[in-house]
This record gives structure tokens, sequence and C-alpha cells, in this order.
């Protein structure tokens, strides 16, 4: 055994270990989406007296953190999205119309003398005279009558608690105004101090959104009509550390009063996100099984080794989630069974070269060939996974919600399976290539056999391309397909990207589709369109519905359907609609131009425009395979579309690879002989590959249930149509751009350990001494 893969082995082990510790021991968040709860994102908006910047966007989100406090949900999450949104995320409310009420209100602080104490004749809380301000309860439950406001919280500049441990007056919080809201602030403790010692009318009430936080006697030291000057304010007490932190945040926080707007709402319930775990479970498990049975089938003994690395690749890909603190979603959840049926990628093409090499070296050893293999294919592996880490990064930062997580557990997938390919899998296969029993038993090792389909194509030789524009027609008919169906059949946009409400709901008995109609229009909502999700399903979309309509709509169904469970529930505001539509768009426009960028530089001009061309050709077809078919074109099916963005270009990269390779290697043969030669070569990576990926997809499609149905189909599609273009469009493309580029062959490169033109043999390193 090299000291390489011993090196390889121990880093394999102890990178195993280590994720199976965390497996063991921590646990993954799970969004509202597996979980159950609602998600809110709210839209900070300018008022008359405040400018909805960052800082007003983090006071506000502090403030609403306390409201949302108050309603005892478990592990709220509250952050600041760009400057002025907030997302909060409420787990195990189903229904959000009490949260909406609370985070809804504008931020209202205000500063009232206090009149005394409250009478029995005003004691209802919060009632109020045209001649007095309300009468509300203090702190300690007793009732005041405020006079109406006089002091706009808008007037606070800063609030601080601070501890004076020379004073002995322990924690108080300091009060900081703006100029002229400090005058009207020592105007109002000047009239207060007018009042003797232990008066309740020498009090001043700070109220926030209609109760009483602090209720302070204005100093006995304070004159009459002096009043107290601003900076130099404290409001004392027997406060601890906390209660005089909380103060000073809803002092501050209240200060700047910016409404807020919502503009996107989720609710999901705990049933759906039980059954999508349970779902994607059954399909990984069934999809892995069936994708390691093929691998063991086609490449035998270190078939079955590379299905060993496939196992570790979950364990640790799955431990990074879990470490990195990555908020699993439904998509990304998607996204991490996929990448499962993603990961033998770059095993298929190591194998398949070291088949290559070990046919060409017929007196070399088969670990020779195996590390001729990893050396080899190295350069499509990188170029291929690269592609996909671009459409993974684009999907992070041009996407929003669930299709982050994606973008997040696709990029992991990614880095994982290279680990996986690169470490384990190389340590496994090298310690297996050194033993006797698999050099000597030839039909058990998987690489000292060309393979069935190799040797098919081999018998046949077919010439593909001797009429490249043939292909390209067909291509062109399939694109006019599929943007007549988006003519003719129009793209059903989801509540995504058009704004308005979608409510799915489970009734306890079945509901046919137009009693649910009469049901609703009768409720006072005609323009709702409503469809069948399941037996007992129905799917209710509007475009305008607020949280008591939605009650009251939920109401008419649960009796006309002996009881109805909101299972899933969007709503997206019409802004926030045009907005992901805008960044849809532009998300699509990016990767395309990222994408010939990065393969212009790796290749040539005519490999970079063709292969862009084929990839455009991919999402006219699947997003008019949609149109046809009448599916929903959200934001999941933006996922699974730039997914196979990353996929189209991934076998484009690895045809126009070999195709360089060769090119290099025979300057002199017609390029459309060497495309015909690095497409049969590359066609068992394709298919087994391909097979790989669909087995799991097949799996999402058929045992995902509906929220994952669509993700799948859409991918199923463009794996099929990417596979074809990659080779039926990107070659016969760039063959038809060679034609008018000028430009030399590429150059020959050249790599240690290989024959030279000349014949020569060197000696490799790993051959422990053989020739080849």
């Amino acid at each position: 055994m090299t000291r390489a893969t011993t090196v390889r082995a121990v880093l394999a082990a102890a990178v195993l270990l280590v994720s199976v510790f965390i497996t063991l021991t921590m646990s993954p968040r799970l969004g509202l989406d597996l979980q159950g709860g609602t998600r809110m994102v709210l839209q900070a908006k300018d008022s008359g007296t405040a400018k909805a910047d960052r800082e007003s966007t983090d006071r506000t989100l502090e403030v609403l953190r306390q409201r949302i406090d108050s309603l005892g949900v478990a592990e709220p999450a509250l952050t600041r999205s760009g400057e002025d949104r907030i997302i909060v995320e409420l787990p195990d409310v189903q229904d959000p119309r009490q949260a909406a009420e609370v985070i809804g209100r504008t931020a209202q602080l205000s500063f009232h003398a206090v009149q005394g104490p409250g009478t029995e004749k005003t004691k209802d809380e919060g009632s109020e005279t045209a001649e007095s301000g309300p009468t509300l309860p203090d702190e300690q439950g007793g009732l005041l009558d405020l006079a109406p406001v006089q002091l706009s919280g808008a007037g606070v500049k800063d609030a601080t608690a601070e501890f004076d441990a020379q004073q002995g007056t322990g924690w108080s919080v300091s009060l900081d105004f703006h100029k002229d809201a400090g005058r009207e602030w020592t105007r109002l403790t000047g009239d207060a101090a007018c009042n003797p010692a232990g008066d309740e009318r020498r009090r001043v009430a700070i109220v926030l959104d209609g109760q009483v936080i602090s209720s302070p006697q204005v100093d006995p030291s304070v004159g009459c009509k002096a009043g107290l000057p601003s900076g130099s304010t404290q409001i004392t007490g027997s406060f601890s550390a906390d209660e005089a932190r909380d103060l000073a945040l809803l002092i501050k926080g209240g200060a700047l009063p910016v409404p807020v707007e919502i503009v996107e709402q989720r609710t999901v319930g705990p049933t759906l996100g039980a059954a999508a775990i349970d779902a994607s479970a059954r399909a990984a498990l069934i999809g892995a099984a069936a994708t390691a049975l093929l691998i063991t089938f086609v490449y035998r003994l270190f078939g079955a080794l590379a299905v060993l690395a496939l196992a570790a690749y979950g364990v640790i890909s799955y431990a990074a989630l879990v470490a990195l603190g990555v908020t699993l979603t439904l998509p990304g959840l998607a996204g991490f069974v996929l990448a499962i049926g993603m990961a033998v990628d770059a095993n298929v093409l190591v194998f398949e070269r070291a088949r290559e090499e070990y046919a060409a070296r017929r007196n070399g050893t088969l670990r020779s060939a195996l590390t001729a293999g990893f050396r080899n294919a190295w350069s499509a592996v990188a170029d291929s996974n690269i592609t996909t880490l671009i459409a993974a990064g684009l999907l992070f930062f041009l996407g929003s919600g669930p299709v982050k997580g994606f973008g997040v557990t696709l990029a992991i997938g990614v880095l994982v399976s290279m680990f996986s390919a690169l470490v384990i899998a190389r340590a496994l296969t090298e310690l297996a290539a050194g033993s006797r029993f698999v050099n000597d038993y030839r039909g058990v090792n998987g690489i000292a056999r060309p393979g069935r389909v190799r040797t098919w194509l081999n018998a046949r030789d077919p010439q593909l391309f001797r009429a490249p524009r043939r292909w390209l027609m067909v291509s062109a008919a399939l694109v006019l397909v599929a943007v007549t169906g988006i003519l003719v059949r129009g793209v059903d946009l989801g509540v995504e990207f058009t704004g308005g409400r979608l409510v799915e709901y489970s009734t306890s008995r079945p509901v046919d589709v137009e009693t649910a109609r009469d049901t609703i229009a009768a409720a006072g909502f005609t323009d709702a369109e409503v469809t069948t999700t399941g037996e007992s399903d129905l799917s209710v979309r509007t475009g305008k519905l607020d949280n008591d309509g939605e009650h009251a709509l939920r109401s008419a169904l649960a009796e006309e359907g002996g009881g109805a469970t909101k299972v899933r529930d969007e709503l997206i505001g019409p802004s926030l609609g045009d907005e992901l539509r805008r960044n849809a768009l532009i998300a699509l426009g990016v990767a395309v131009f990222v994408q010939l960028v990065y393969l212009a530089a790796r290749f040539r001009w005519t490999f970079a425009v063709a292969s862009v061309g084929a990839l455009v050709h991919d999402v006219l077809i699947l997003i008019g395979a949609f149109a046809w078919l009448g599916r929903p074109v959200d934001g999941i099916f933006l996922a699974a579309l730039l997914t196979v963005i990353g996929y189209s270009v991934n076998d484009s990269v690895v045809v126009f690879d070999r195709v360089r390779e060769l090119w290099a290697g025979n300057r002199r043969t017609p390029v459309a002989d060497v495309a015909n030669r690095a497409v049969l070569q590359t066609v068992p990576r394709t298919v087994n590959t391909g097979m790989g990926a669909l087995f799991i997809l097949v799996a999402l499609a058929v045992l995902g249930g509906d929220s994952l149905a669509d993700f799948a189909l859409a991918l199923i599609i463009g794996i099929c149509v990417g596979t074809y273009s990659s080779v039926m469009t990107a070659v016969p493309g760039a063959l038809l751009l060679e034609r008018s580029s000028k430009a030399p062959p590429p150059a020959r490169k050249r790599a240690p350990g290989r024959r030279t033109a000349a014949g020569r043999a060197r000696r490799d390193p790993a051959d422990n001494g053989a020739r080849v």
C-alpha cells in the first residue's frame, strides 16, 4: 500500500468517524415546511417621521420580538433580511390570525401625564374620552387616568440600561431625546413636578402599544416647572439587569414607529411535513438501493466499493448539514435525496477512464489503470462539479426562502461527493487493486473488461455527425413544440410569481370540485379557483384573501366536508410576487451568462456557445412541457430548472472535455470524427449516471406525494432532455461553429505516465516498477 493510499484511508476514516458522532449526537434544524408552522415576511415602510432603513428595521424587529414572545410561541425566530425586511418563523402556529394582528400593528410609544388614579366610572381598560386620555392599568395592576398623548416615542433618540455602583442606585434606564422632543419632555416633567411627592399626578406614564410599561415618579428634587433636561433623564427603581435592558429596548425600539406590511405568509400543517419526511426517506432508500444495484452490476467489486463510499457520502453530507446549522427545508430535503443519485457521477467517470486505460495498457496492472483513470478523469470531474456549484450559488443568492435551502444543500452535496469519490472511493479501490485475487480474476474487479455498452458501440461504430444540421433541426422542432405550448396553453405561474393566496385543505369526507366551488362562492369568494389534489384534498387559489377571510372560507368547507384541516397556506403580496418573478428572470439570465463565461475560459468559445445553446434548448423545453401539462411554475420549479441547467452543462462538459483531449492528440483528424469518438466513449458514463439519478427521481415522483411530485417531474424531464441535448444539440452546434472558426486545434497536453505520440514508455510511479 502506497503512502498516498494510507493518507487517504486515514483521512476518510477520521472524517467518517466525526460524521457518525455528529449524526448520533446532534439533531437537524427542520424548516417550517417540515415541522409545521407559519412563516411571515414583513416589509418595513416609510412613515411621516421615519425612514425604513437598516437601523429602524432592527428596532422594529426587537419590538416585534417582544410582541411575539407575549403570544407564548415556542422558539420563534426573527431575522432581518436585507435593509427593510423581517422574516418571522413561528413553529406549530397553524392559525396565524392572532400573530398577524399583533405583528401588523405599528409600534406606538407615547408619554402621558398622569391625571390621577382610575375611578370606578372609567375602569374599562383602554377607555378614553375627548377630554382625557385612556385609563390603563399600571405595572402593578392599578388603574391610571392618563392625559392625551403629550410626547411621541419618535422623539426618543436613545435609551440605555446603566449600572451605577458608586451611587448605589443599581440599574437604571437613561433617556436621551431629540432637540424639540427634549423641550417637550422638560415641560411634561416640569408640570408633573408641581404635584406633591407621592401623588399619582407626579408620575409620567410610558405607554407602548396601549400598555403602560413604566410610570416613574419625577424625583422630589425637581422643582415645579423646572423639569428634567434631555440627556440627563434616568428612570430608576428596583430593576434587575434584565429588566433594565428590556425597558430600554422597549423604549428605544418603540420610539421609531415604522409600519410593516405582510408581503409573504406560509403555513404548513405538521402532518404534511411529517409525510414529506417519510416520503423522502422511502424514496431515498428505494432509489439509493436501485442505484447501488446498478453500480454494483456494472462495475462489480469496484462498484460495490463505490456504493460503500456512497453510503459514507450520505452520512458525511447529513453531518455537514447538521453541524453547519443549515435549516433543512422540503426542497433542501429533495436536493439531499437527489444529490445521492448524482454523487455516483465522479465514480462512473473514473471507472470508465480506468477501463479505457486498462484496455490500452496490455502489460499494465490494475492499479496503474486505476491511477490513470483518476488522473485523466480529474478535469471532467472538476469542471462538471464547478458548473453545478455555480447553479447552487445562483439558487442561494437569487432565490428566496426554501429555494435558498435547496442551494445550500446542493452545494454541500457536490463538495462532499467529490470527497467521497476522490478520497474514500479511491482509498477503497486502491486497497482492493493491490490484492492478487482481484488482479487475477478479471471478471471480479469490474475494470478489466470494457462493459456491455462500450462493447456494443465499438462493434457498430455509428457515425453520428455526418449531417449535424439534421440533429439541430430535430432540436429546433422540439423547441417549437415547447414554445407553442407556452403561447397556446400559457404558463401557470404560481402565487409566488403572481401574488395572491393558495390554501390546501383536507376534508373529513370527500367534496367534489363543483360542490366546493358553490360552497366557496356562497361564502362570498366568487373569484376563487378550486381544484382537487387528492381524494379528500382541496386547493383554493384567489387573488386577495386576508386571514379573516381564510377563516370564513375554511368554516364553509368544514360545514360541507364534515371538518376541514388546513394543510398548506401560502400568501404572497403583489409587490413581492413582482420581485420574485423579476429575480427568477435575473437568475436565469445570470446562469446562462456565467456558464458561457466559464466554458469559454475552460474550453473554446465554440464549445461554450454550443453548450449554452443546448442549455437554452433545455430550459425552453422544460417550461413548455409544464405549460402543456398544466403544471404550476413556482419557486420549487425554479430550483429544479436551475438544477437542470447545472446538469445539462455538466453533461456537455464531460463530452467536450473528451473532444478536447482526443483532438489535441489527433490534430489532423477532422473534428467531426473526433467528436464522434468522444461521444461514443462518454456514452457509458452518461447512461450510468443518468440512470442513477433517474432511479432517485422516479422514487421521489411516485412516493413523494404532491409536495415533491412536480419537483421530481421537472428534474426527470430536464435530465432526459439534457442528456439528449448535450450530445445531439451541443456537439452538432459546436461542429457548425468550428467550420466558420479559424482557431487552431487545442494544444496537446502531455501528462507523466502516459504514452507519448512516438510510443515511448515512461515509468508509472503507482505501478510498482511495471512498464507501460
